[in-house]
C-alpha cells in the first residue's frame, strides 16, 4: 500500500480550513458566504497567493494549485442545489404564487433575455454566443438575495415576496436553459433547428423515463429507510437518491444537475420532504462553496487588470439595463414604487447559475476562452455590488415607501412560507385530537412524527404530516418554527420533549409551547426549558375524574367546574408556573425583541 502524503489532501484540508474559519470570519464583518468563498478563492488563486508563492515558496503549501482537484465537489454543489429548488417547487406553492411567478417572473426573464441578446449582437459575437451570453445575465442571485432578505426577517415583504416570485421563475427556467446550452454545444450537421427539436425530445423523453422510474421507487425506497428509524441510513438513502437520478440522467444525455432537480421536484409533496431539506441544507451549503471558491479560483485577474474601465462599464450597464426591465414590469404587475425598487436593485446584478451556464458553454467551444473569462469578470462583479447596492438604497427605499399607499400589492404566499399558525410535535393519540381541534376552529397546523408508518397513513387521512425529528433544529427551521405562532409537544416521551422545547424557544423567543408532560416533576422541568403551558397528565385525569364524581354526588356542575379550575390554578402555582402578571410581561418582552430584530 503506497504511503500517503500530505499533498494528496493539502487541497481539501484549505477548502475546509476555509469553510470552518475564514468565512466565519468573514461573515462577521457582514460578508456574504457566498461572496466570501470567492473572494478566498481569487486569493487562493494562481493570479495572487500563487504569483507571491513564486518569490516566497513557503506560500505554495496554502494556494491551490490545480483546481480541478476540487471539481467534482464543486460540481455536486450545483447538484444539490437544483435538488433542493426541486423540493421547494411544489405544485401548491406555484399555484398560489401564480400571478407574480409566471406573470411578472415571466417578463423579467423574457425581457432581460432579448435585451442583453440584443446588446451581445451589436457587440459583434455571433448568434450561439449571444444567447448564451443572454441566458447567463439574465439571471439574478437566488442565493444572496434570499440570504439577505432572510437575514432581515423580511421574506414576507412586498419586496421579498416580488423578489422571491422573480427568482422562483428563474429557477425554474434554469433547467430549459441548461437544456439548451447542451443542445446548442452537441456537433450539428444539418439544420440547428432540426438538430435542437430532435434533440429536445431526446431530452423530454429521458426525462419522462426519470419520471416514471422515480414516480415508483423513490417513495418506497425512502418509507423503507424510514421504518428502520436510523438517520444515517436515511441520510445514505438521500444522498443515494440525488446522485443516483443525477448518473441516472447523464447516462441518458442530460446534466447531473438536471436529474437532481427533477427527483426534488418528484419528493416535493412526499411526507419526507423537510427531513430531506434538513439533512441535504449543511452539504448544499459546503459543496456550493467549494464551487464559488473555484470559481474565484478560475477568475482571470490579469485580464481584469488589463481592462478594469471596460469590466466596470459592462457590469454597470448589464445591472442598469435589467434593473430598469424589471422595475418598469413590477410596476406593470401592481408592485408598490418602493418595492419595486429594491427588487430591482437587488435582482438587477448577475446570479450564482451565469458561472455553471458560462462554464458548459465553454467546455463545448460554445464561446471562446477569453470571451467566457470576461462573463465571468462581470458576474463576479455585480453579484459582490449586491450587498453594497442593497445598502446604498435603503434610504430612497424608505422615502418611497412612506410615500406608498397601503394596498397595492395583493397579498401572496411569503418566500419559505409554510402557512401554518401551529406545528404539532408528535402525531400519536394526542397529536391527531389536537389536530382535529384545530380543523374544527379552521387554525392550520403542520404535523412532526417520527414514525413513518403512521405519517404516511395521516397523509392519506388528508393531515399534514412529516416525518422527521423534531428535535433537529434544521429540521424545525423547514418545518418554518421561526415564523409559527405556537408549538404543541405531545409525544410521550419526557426527554425528548424537554429537548424539543429548549430548541424551539432558542428558534423562536415569542412562540407559544403548549407541552404535554408525564407527572408534575416533568411539568417543572417543561417550564424551566421555556413552555408557555405544560399539561401534567395525572393532574388532569385526576380533576376530570374528581369533576366526574362530584356531579355524580349532586354537586351543581357550575361549583364542580369552579372547583377544578382552582385546583388547577393551585397545582400550576405550587410547579412554578409565572402568574398571569409575569406571562403578560415576558410576552410584551419577547414581543419587543422580536420587533427590534425585524426592524
Amino acid at each position: 500500500m503506497a504511503a500517503v502524503s500530505v499533498s494528496d489532501f493539502k487541497d481539501v484540508l484549505i477548502v475546509l480550513a476555509t469553510a470552518g474559519v475564514v468565512i466565519p470570519l468573514l461573515k462577521r464583518l457582514g460578508a456574504s458566504t457566498i461572496l466570501g468563498f470567492l473572494v478566498v478563492g481569487i486569493f487562493l488563486g494562481p493570479h495572487v497567493l500563487g504569483l507571491a508563492a513564486q518569490t516566497i515558496p513557503a506560500l505554495g503549501l496554502f494556494a491551490i494549485g490545480d483546481p480541478e482537484t476540487i471539481g467534482g465537489l464543486a460540481e455536486l454543489g450545483v447538484v444539490f442545489l437544483l435538488f433542493l429548488i426541486g423540493l421547494e417547487l411544489s405544485p401548491e406553492r406555484l399555484l398560489t404564487m401564480r400571478r407574480l411567478v409566471f406573470g411578472l417572473g415571466a417578463a423579467q426573464v423574457v425581457f432581460s433575455l432579448a435585451a442583453i441578446i440584443t446588446a451581445a449582437l451589436l457587440l459583434g459575437l455571433d448568434q450561439r454566443a449571444a444567447l448564451v451570453i443572454g441566458l447567463a445575465l439574465s439571471l439574478s442571485s437566488t442565493a444572496i438575495v434570499v440570504q439577505l432578505f432572510a437575514e432581515e426577517k423580511r421574506l414576507g415583504s412586498q419586496a421579498g415576496r416580488a423578489s422571491f416570485a422573480i427568482l422562483l421563475m428563474q429557477d425554474l427556467a434554469v433547467v430549459p436553459m441548461l437544456m439548451l446550452v447542451g443542445i446548442l454545444g452537441q456537433p450539428t450537421g444539418g439544420s440547428l433547428v432540426l438538430s435542437i427539436s430532435l434533440a429536445l425530445l431526446q431530452a423530454f423523453a429521458a426525462a419522462a423515463a426519470i419520471v416514471l422510474i422515480g414516480r415508483y421507487a423513490l417513495r418506497p425506497l425512502l418509507k423503507l429507510v424510514a421504518v428502520s428509524n436510523s438517520p444515517d441510513l436515511f441520510l445514505a438513502a438521500v444522498l443515494f437518491i440525488a446522485l443516483g437520478t443525477g448518473a441516472l440522467a447523464t447516462a441518458a444525455g442530460l446534466s447531473m444537475a438536471l436529474g437532481a432537480f427533477i427527483a426534488g421536484l418528484m419528493l416535493a409533496e412526499t411526507e419526507y420532504r423537510r427531513a430531506i431539506e434538513a439533512i441535504i441544507e449543511p452539504f448544499k451549503g459546503l459543496l456550493l462553496g467549494v464551487f464559488f471558491l473555484m470559481v474565484g479560483l478560475r477568475l482571470d485577474l490579469h485580464g481584469a487588470l488589463q481592462m478594469p474601465l471596460q469590466l466596470l462599464t459592462l457590469a454597470v450597464a448589464v445591472v442598469v439595463l435589467k434593473a430598469l426591465i424589471i422595475y418598469g414590469a413590477a410596476r406593470a404587475f401592481r408592485v408598490p414604487r418602493h418595492a419595486a425598487f429594491e427588487t430591482a436593485l437587488l435582482l438587477g446584478p448577475c446570479g450564482e447559475f451565469a458561472f455553471v451556464i458560462v462554464g458548459l458553454s465553454a467546455a463545448s467551444g460554445l464561446l471562446a476562452n477569453d470571451v467566457a473569462s470576461t462573463v465571468l469578470l462581470v458576474v463576479s462583479l455585480t453579484m459582490m455590488a449586491i450587498p453594497v447596492l442593497a445598502r446604498a438604497g435603503r434610504p430612497l427605499i424608505t422615502s418611497l415607501r412612506d410615500q406608498a399607499s397601503l394596498g397595492e400589492m395583493p397579498p401572496v404566499l411569503p418566500a419559505d412560507s409554510h402557512d401554518h399558525q401551529v406545528i404539532i410535535a408528535g402525531f400519536g393519540r394526542v397529536g391527531s385530537l389536537v389536530a382535529s381541534m384545530l380543523d374544527e376552529h379552521k387554525l392550520t397546523y403542520l404535523a412532526i412524527d417520527a414514525d413513518a408508518k403512521s405519517v404516511t397513513t395521516a397523509r392519506k387521512d388528508g393531515h399534514d404530516v412529516y416525518f422527521g425529528d423534531a428535535a433537529d433544529a434544521n429540521f424545525l427551521r423547514a418545518c418554518g418554527i421561526e415564523r409559527s405562532v405556537a408549538l404543541a409537544v405531545t409525544m410521550d416521551n419526557p426527554v425528548r420533549a424537554e429537548e424539543i422545547v429548549k430548541i424551539a424557544r432558542k428558534l423562536n423567543p415569542a412562540i407559544k409551547i403548549i407541552a404535554r408532560a408525564r407527572d408534575e416533576r416533568h411539568a417543572m422541568r417543561l417550564y424551566l426549558a421555556g413552555v408557555t403551558e405544560a399539561v401534567p397528565e395525572t393532574i388532569e385525569s385526576s380533576l376530570q375524574l374528581g369533576e366526574a364524581l362530584l356531579v355524580e354526588t349532586g354537586i351543581p356542575i357550575g361549583l364542580a367546574i369552579a372547583s377544578v379550575h382552582e385546583r388547577r390554578d393551585g397545582f400550576r402555582k405550587l410547579l412554578g408556573r409565572p402568574n398571569r402578571r409575569e406571562r403578560v410581561e415576558a410576552s410584551r418582552k419577547r414581543l419587543r425583541r422580536k420587533q427590534t430584530m425585524e426592524r
